[in-house]
C-alpha cells in the first residue's frame, strides 16, 4: 500500500485520546505481515506500539502518535471519512500525524522488503493528551529492555511553506509558573487599613517579562507570557487580597528549570512584593541534537527528493521528541501544517508520497555503509 491508502485507512479510525478505535490494531497488523516483531505496551488505559525489524546492528527508528484531537464542528468534509478532494486528504490527523505516520509506514514496509538494516517504531495513541502513558513509558520501558536504537525520525508536521522545508534538530523547553501576590483585603474607602496587591501587580509583571537572554545560534531568545491575570473580586468597593497570575516560558538550553526557577525568584525578590509562587512539573527540558553526520544524512534524503535543502529549526511548541532523546539522537521532519488541530484539517496527497520516499531515501542512506 501506499502512503496515501494508509493515510487514508488511519484517518478512518476516530482516535481521540484516549480512544483507538482499532487505529494501533491496524498499523500493529501491517508491520507484523511484512515481518516486525511487535509488542504491544498498554499503560494507563493507553495503547501503545513497540515493532523492530532487522539485525542486530545499528537501528533507526521511526516515532509518532494515532491519537488526534476532537475534530469540533464546520467540517466541509467528515472529520474521519478519509475523503480525497482537491488533491488532498481531509480528516482530523492527516496532518497531526497520522499522514506523518503513514509515509514512515509505507517506507519501511518498502524497505524490508529488499533492504539491510535494523528499523524500529515507536508508536503512541497518547500524545495529544496528558503525554504520561504513551512515548515517555516507551522509552523508560526500551530502556529497560536493552533495546537498541541509535536514531530516530519523529514525523511531526515540520513544514512550513513547502514539504521539507524545515528539520526540527531541537526543541526549546516549556515551564508554567503560578503566581500569587499577597495584600490584604479592605474597604475602599479604609485604604490604610488594607493592602492592595494590585500596586504590586505592575512591578512583578514587568520583572517577569524582562528579556531572560539573547538567544543562542541554535535557539531563538527565551520567553515568557503572562496567559491570565485573575482578581477574582466580585464587590467593586472591596480591596482585594490576593491576585493571582499565570505564565508560561519557552526557554533554550542556557536554561534548565531549575536555574529558571531560581531566576524567577531573584526578580520578583527584588520588587519587594509579598507573594507566592509554584512551578508545574517539567517534562519539556530544552535539548539539542547537534548538526552533523546524522542532521546532514536527513537533509541530504530531503534534498534528493525535493530539491531544496530544509533549514535546520528548534522553534514551536514541544513534541514527544522530548523524551526520545534520553535514548537516542532525534530529528523532526514531516508534512505542512495543514490547518492542524483546526477544522478542516488536511494533507496534500502528493506530499505524503514524497515524505515516504524521503523516509525511504533516509533508511537507505543510513544502512549503506
Amino acid at each position: 500500500m501506499n502512503a496515501l491508502a494508509l493515510a487514508q485507512a488511519l484517518v478512518r479510525f476516530p482516535s481521540v485520546t484516549p480512544a483507538d478505535h482499532g487505529a494501533m490494531d491496524y498499523v500493529q497488523g501491517l508491520l507484523a505481515g511484512a515481518g516486525f516483531a511487535c509488542q504491544r505496551l498498554r499503560f494507563g488505559g493507553i495503547e501503545n506500539l513497540y515493532a523492530r525489524w532487522g539485525g542486530d546492528g545499528p537501528c533507526l527508528a521511526f516515532a509518532g502518535h494515532t491519537d488526534v484531537v476532537p475534530p469540533g464542528e464546520g467540517w466541509t468534509h467528515d472529520p474521519f471519512g478519509g475523503v480525497i478532494a482537491d488533491g488532498r486528504l481531509w480528516g482530523r490527523g492527516a496532518a497531526d500525524m497520522k499522514g506523518g505516520v503513514a509515509a514512515s509506514l509505507a517506507a519501511a514496509l518498502r524497505f524490508a522488503k529488499g533492504g539491510k538494516g535494523a528499523v524500529a517504531f515507536l508508536l503512541t495513541g497518547d500524545e495529544e493528551g496528558p503525554a504520561v502513558d504513551g512515548t515517555v513509558r516507551l522509552v523508560e520501558w526500551a530502556r529497560a529492555k536493552g533495546e537498541r536504537i541509535d536514531h530516530c525520525v519523529l514525523g511531526e508536521p515540520t513544514s512550513v511553506t513547502r514539504l521539507g522545508d524545515t528539520i526540527k534538530n531541537g526543541r526549546r523547553g516549556s515551564l508554567t509558573g503560578r503566581l500569587r501576590l499577597i495584600g490584604k483585603q479592605g474597604h475602599v474607602a479604609y485604604p490604610h487599613l488594607a493592602d492592595n496587591p494590585a500596586r504590586a501587580l505592575p512591578r512583578a509583571l514587568d520583572a517577569l517579562t524582562a528579556p531572560l537572554d539573547e538567544g543562542t545560534p541554535d535557539f531563538q531568545p527565551t520567553n515568557l507570557e503572562i496567559t491570565t491575570v485573575d482578581v477574582g473580586n466580585k464587590a467593586s468597593n472591596v480591596i482585594p487580597g490576593e491576585i493571582g497570575a499565570v505564565f508560561n516560558i519557552r526557554f533554550n538550553d542556557l536554561w534548565t528549570p531549575d536555574t529558571l526557577q531560581a531566576e524567577i525568584r531573584r526578580r520578583l525578590d527584588a520588587t519587594g512584593a509579598r507573594y507566592e509562587l509554584t512551578f508545574d512539573p517539567c517534562n519539556a527540558v530544552a535539548f539539542l541534537t547537534a548538526r552533523g553526520a546524522f542532521t546532514d544524512l536527513v537533509a541530504d534524503a530531503v534534498e534528493e527528493v525535493t530539491g531544496r535543502r530544509p533549514e535546520l529549526s528548534t522553534g514551536g511548541g514541544t513534541s514527544d521528541a522530548r523524551f526520545i532523546k534520553d535514548i537516542c539522537p532525534v530529528v523532526e521532519l514531516g508534512l505542512l501544517s495543514g490547518d492542524m488541530h483546526g477544522v478542516d484539517e488536511y494533507a496534500d496527497v502528493a506530499d505524503l508520497e514524497a515524505l515516504s520516499q524521503i523516509y525511504e531515501r533516509v533508511l537507505t542512506r543510513y544502512f549503506a555503509g
